[in-house]
């Protein structure tokens, strides 16, 4: 009998140790591969996700970069109700630190079947140091990405903005989007077996690119700072500064007011805001047009800086009258003369002589028949459909700049021509090698047009944009808006002007290209509104490039 039993124990412990054995030998032999695989599956933790966005970057003239959109991670804190034990201890705690009302964060625990309810994002640091000191159960804190611009307002409405699914929105975050988003890929975590992370991987994720603008910091912020002082003086509805290198096409400001903040941009109401009236808008840009009329007929061999004709004060097509600004009567002129007090008669005779369809040849040159492909986001552009219909009043108007539109950027790439030796340019905010000209106009050209443009700020009615010991071209304009440009159904002109000035220096070395645009500020004439904008701008950058004197003051 004890025999019996001893049997039976030693058969029972045989048989354990045999199921013991042979469930070893499936797991670390038979199943090895899959019970490996399972192990690192649980290690190694893959998920999609999308690289950071790049940042972009304004410059000044010694080369540092400024930092104007970037990617920071923020701390935010979140409740999840169902691990919330001490309800009541819970939300006077976080009312307290986080300045939120209780009945918010009762309303918040009340969903029992939410593990995620947000509190509050972008916390302060002291914010943040009270959550992690007070460690209640159900209460968390984590990092989210959010797009920052560190300058506010800062050239808003040149930049864009990130929306909530992180895609760019106008400006250069839209035209720039791929360049800049970070690309989706697989992520990869190595932990061990208590969870501690050991080690990262990306598998197909990238960074998006950093962007390096032309726009220069500093004149940027001046021309900004012009703007808000024209809307406090003057009470301009828009404004607009351009600033460009005519030989390059490179954009060193690209101004305008008002502006929003783009940290901020989902309390803006009116969206037309973000638009940018650069490229976005179109006007009738008035005598600033005269100089293009005038190189169209000197280029064409129909007239030249000495021509004359005589001004009787009014010009009768059909039965339209075109008269000149407070109809004043000038007697025998020259060309030269005409740039230098804006006849608009004399604007009207240049394009009669130069025949209408080279004059429409050349303004299709100039570039102001197609978009200028600077690049951002919404360009839009005229195809002046009423101009090339071919009536005479039409011509006659266009020579001085009414009933032809355009925006201020074409305006722009026009007088590139004129400044950069009869080569017109591709504008743009990329750092990056020059982009190809094209000759439109002779040299020849370029330099008597230039020569009558000084002729304008030394002898005519530019005088106020002259910078001591500088040579400066320009040209004014005081352009009446159109009842239609206000959206109101009917023709004709209202009382509301756009009143500009556009010019380069030093005249016959440009290494700038400006052009100031006002919106119906409350003054007569661009005289008195953008010629000064123009003016102290123009002698801040001289100083600021310190470029030598044009002559000996």
């Amino acid at each position: 009998m004890r025999n019996w039993r001893f049997f039976l124990i030693v058969f029972f412990f045989l048989a354990l140790g045999s199921g013991l054995i042979a469930r070893l030998a499936i797991l670390q032999i038979i199943n090895h591969g899959f019970y490996k695989a399972l192990a690192k599956g649980q290690q190694s933790l893959p998920s999609i996700s999308t690289g950071e966005r790049g940042d972009i970057f304004f410059t000044d003239k010694q080369g540092t970069q400024y930092t104007v959109a970037t990617t920071k991670k923020l701390p935010f804190v979140f409740l999840t109700p169902p691990e919330v034990k001490d309800q009541e201890i819970t939300v006077f705690a976080l009312s307290e630190i986080l300045d939120i009302s209780k009945e918010t964060i009762l309303k918040k625990l009340s969903r029992k079947e939410s593990l995620f309810e947000v509190l509050k994002k972008r916390l302060t640091q002291e914010e943040q140091q009270k959550i992690e000191n007070i460690n209640l159960p159900g209460v968390y804190m984590r990092q989210e990405n959010i797009r920052s611009y560190p300058y506010g307002t800062l050239a808003s409405r040149t930049l864009g903005f990130i929306n909530q699914d992180w895609e760019g929105q106008y400006g250069i975050e839209k035209y720039y989007e791929e360049y800049l988003e970070g690309k989706r890929g697989l992520e990869k975590t190595l932990r061990n077996v208590a969870g501690y992370l050991l080690s990262g991987q990306r598998d197909t994720l990238k960074d998006g690119k950093d962007l390096i603008l032309t726009i220069d910091f500093n004149i940027q912020s001046m021309a900004e700072s012009l703007l808000q002082k024209a809307k406090e003086s003057h009470d301009i509805k828009e404004g607009t500064i351009i600033v460009i290198d005519p030989t390059t096409g490179a954009i060193l400001t690209l101004a305008n007011y008002p502006n929003f903040d783009p940290n901020t941009y989902s309390q803006v109401t009116d969206l037309s805001i973000f638009q940018n009236p650069a490229v976005q808008k179109l006007f009738e840009p008035g005598s600033v047009f005269k100089p293009l009329t005038m190189a169209s007929g000197i280029d064409a061999e129909k007239l030249t800086p000495a021509t004359t004709y005589t001004d009787f004060g009014v010009v009768r097509i059909g039965g339209y009258k075109i008269l000149n600004y407070d109809e004043q009567v000038w007697g025998e002129r020259s060309m030269t003369e005409v740039l230098e007090f804006s006849i608009n008669t004399g604007a009207v005779f240049a394009e009669a002589e130069t025949g209408h369809q080279t004059f429409m040849d050349y303004v299709s040159r100039f570039g102001i028949f197609k978009p200028t492909k600077v690049d951002i986001a919404g360009e839009i552009y005229s195809q002046n459909k009423e101009l090339k219909k071919g009536y005479e009043i039409t011509y006659a108007t266009a020579s001085f700049g009414q009933g032809i539109e355009m925006t201020p950027m074409q305006l722009v790439r026009a007088y590139s021509a004129l400044a950069n030796n009869g080569y017109l340019i591709t504008p743009h905010l990329l750092k990056q090698d020059t982009l190809p000209s094209e000759a439109v106009i002779s040299q020849r050209t370029a330099s008597q047009i230039t020569a009558m443009l000084v002729s304008v700020t030394e002898n005519g009615f530019g005088k106020s944009a002259r910078v001591p010991g500088y040579y400066l071209a320009g040209k004014t304009g005081t352009a009446q808006i159109s009842y239609s440009a206000l959206g109101e159904q009917k023709s004709g002109y209202s009382d509301e002007t756009m009143q500009s000035f556009i010019g380069y220096a030093p005249a016959f070395q440009p290494r700038f290209l400006t052009l100031v645009l006002l919106n119906n500020p409350q003054t007569k004439t661009a005289e008195y509104s953008a010629i000064p904008i123009f003016q102290e701008l123009s002698k801040y950058i001289l100083d600021y490039y310190e470029i030598p004197h044009d002559y000996e003051l």
